[in-house]
């Protein structure tokens, strides 16, 4: 079966862009990147997905008089390349219902929390806020509304009750660049099913029982 032709878009230095590219120059991954897009132009992603040989663009969101010209070029580009499946990558920008819908079930995106908990902006501050005593991070399809969408795969990542939000935040980090090459495996391989706007995973082994923290008490 040929390999699921993926474009990614970022706005900044893309560490889970690069978690992607790791994961496709596998010569068993089931997808391959095709395109990246930067809607800034001093994202440093770029500079990466160059050096590793993958075709780059910008398409500056400041360039259009609206939001439907900017995601009408980002469409055409992403077209253009052949692209079968859209990774945001610290995009930092909403993507429209009508660029979405043209796209449905084909957008994923990476968030730093236990979705639906903590949408938008300062999750790790806001877990930390709200003393919670697990984080982690949650890929998903993507939905017009911020942070929504059917739920593909999610880490739990224990906060520590020194944690602050830098010191949360590398630690999920570090499970993202774990979970996010899982889910795009699951989708190049076609073991994704939404139904009743929840993904359904073909063949998905069941998870741990529990996990408890703090642990050892």
């Amino acid at each position: 079966m040929a390999a699921l032709k993926v474009g990614i878009l970022i706005s900044g230095r893309g560490s889970n862009m690069t978690a992607l590219i790791d994961a496709c120059a596998a010569a068993d991954f089931p997808a391959e990147i095709v395109l990246v897009i930067a809607n800034r132009p001093d994202a440093g992603g770029l500079a990466r997905a160059a050096a590793a040989g993958i075709e780059t663009g910008l398409i500056d969101h400041r360039d259009f008089a609206d939001r439907v010209g900017f995601e009408d070029a980002l469409d055409a580009a992403l077209r253009a390349a052949g692209v079968e499946l859209v990774c945001l990558a610290g995009f930092m920008r909403l993507l429209g219902a009508r660029f979405l819908e043209r796209w449905r079930d084909r957008v994923l995106n990476i968030h730093p929390s236990l979705l639906p908990a903590f949408r938008g902006l300062r999750a790790h501050q806001q877990a930390i806020d709200g003393g919670v005593r697990v984080s982690g991070c949650t890929v998903h399809i993507v939905r017009p509304e911020m942070d929504a969408g059917p739920i593909l795969v999610q880490a739990a990542v224990p906060v520590a009750a020194d944690d602050t939000a830098d010191t949360l935040a590398a630690r999920v980090l570090t499970a993202e660049h774990r979970i996010y090459p899982q889910a795009l495996r699951l989708m190049a391989e076609g073991r994704v099913r939404v139904v009743d706007d929840r993904a359904r995973i073909d063949g998905a082994a069941p998870p741990p029982d529990v996990l408890i923290s703090p642990s050892g008490i």
